[in-house]
């Protein structure tokens, strides 16, 4: 390392190379302002947004890019460097800080496509978070390898023994494993997503709230949350209230007396239902209700009254809402709906008692 005369005056190379540094530095990020404020300017103006997202992802990666291009001029241009050893550590970081820009610009590009795309595309909409860590795991790791290989590290035996590690990873993570590639099953199947209204195995029925890397979230109607391992959701019978589509029949079971006009029952209770589905908020107004007569039973006649709603938490009130009117008109009618009646027989009985 020598020092350096400039007019007559000899300047240490300790201070050339931090000023050189210094404005070398300064000179490309007041052109990396100028120029992002324009790229800026001209991206508010686009109608799509994938352009800032890149001018985002672009910023903070250059700005490493443009410290590491400082050091490589000062080690190339200026003269007073002579130790080889030296030169070829400034070549090993140069590289390294520009894998590490390129991998933390796809990490953040990538992660604002999925958030950007997260409210339109259905795989992303249900589980964004296992699709933005998968990304993130990839570029992350073929970016450590690249970044070894820039080294002069061979990768082959590396790769080899990942494959090694990996299987005793695996075991020693069975549950964590399982429960990760059920969630990409789920993801990729899409028996569920999120906001559609469920019915669980064990009986809970919710709102799919979020499905993650280990476990699937359930709001129950009592706002409270269950939480279901993927695993243990995959291998079981789950009821989805939302496919083929939101709208649902609803049944409400009714009985009336034996002496009852089974045609005036009919056309009284279609009757009650036709006004509820026109007036009811979360009824399907242009739905004709039906009823189906099914069970002589002990004390009554059967019959199912088939109603629609838009999805199926509408269907709470409007039996609640239906049950109130026909309950109501049947009195009017003069129909009956019988009490349960279980009858004695006193002779039989008497008969059964042992002889004195």
């Amino acid at each position: 390392m020598q020092d350096m005369t400039v007019f007559g005056y000899t300047i240490s190379a300790w201070i050339v190379m931090p000023v050189f540094f210094f404005v070398w530095v300064t000179a490309l990020l007041f052109v990396k302002g100028i120029v992002f404020r324009f790229l800026k300017r001209l991206t508010q103006k686009t109608t799509t947004e994938i352009d800032d997202i890149f001018i985002e992802a672009l910023d903070f990666p250059l700005m490493l890019l443009v410290l590491a291009s400082g050091a490589a001029i000062v080690e190339q241009m200026t003269p007073f460097i002579t130790n080889e050893e030296l030169t070829h550590y400034f070549l090993i970081s140069f590289k390294a800080v520009t894998v590490i820009a390129i991998i933390l610009f796809a990490d953040k590009f990538l992660n604002g496509l999925i958030h950007l795309y997260s409210d339109k595309i259905d795989i992303l909409k249900s589980s964004s978070s296992i699709v933005r860590g998968v990304v993130r795991l990839i570029v992350i790791s073929l970016g450590l390898l690249i970044l070894l290989d820039s080294f002069g590290i061979s990768i082959t035996p590396l790769i080899a023994s990942l494959g090694i590690g990996s299987l005793a990873v695996a075991l020693a993570l069975r549950p964590t494993l399982e429960n990760f590639f059920s969630g990409m099953q789920l993801v990729i199947d899409r028996p569920i997503k999120i906001g559609h209204f469920v019915k669980l195995e064990s009986g809970e029925e919710g709102y799919v709230h979020k499905i993650g890397w280990r476990s699937t979230w359930v709001r129950l109607l009592a706002n409270n949350i269950v939480v279901i391992p993927n695993s243990s959701l995959v291998n079981s019978k789950i009821v989805n209230y939302y496919y083929p589509q939101r709208e649902m029949s609803i049944l409400v079971q009714v009985g009336v007396h034996y002496g009852s006009d089974l045609e005036k029952v009919e056309r009284v209770t279609i009757e009650v239902g036709r006004e509820i589905q026109k007036h009811l908020e979360g009824a399907v107004s242009d739905f004709e209700p039906f009823i189906r007569y099914h069970t002589f039973d002990s004390s009554s006649i059967n019959f199912s009254v088939i109603l629609r709603v838009k999805e199926f938490v509408d269907g709470y009130l409007l039996k609640h809402e239906f049950i109130k009117k026909l309950h109501k008109r049947y009195k009017d009618e003069g129909i009956t709906i019988p009490y349960p009646i279980r009858a004695i027989n006193y002779d039989q009985e008497k008969a059964r008692e042992p002889l004195k």
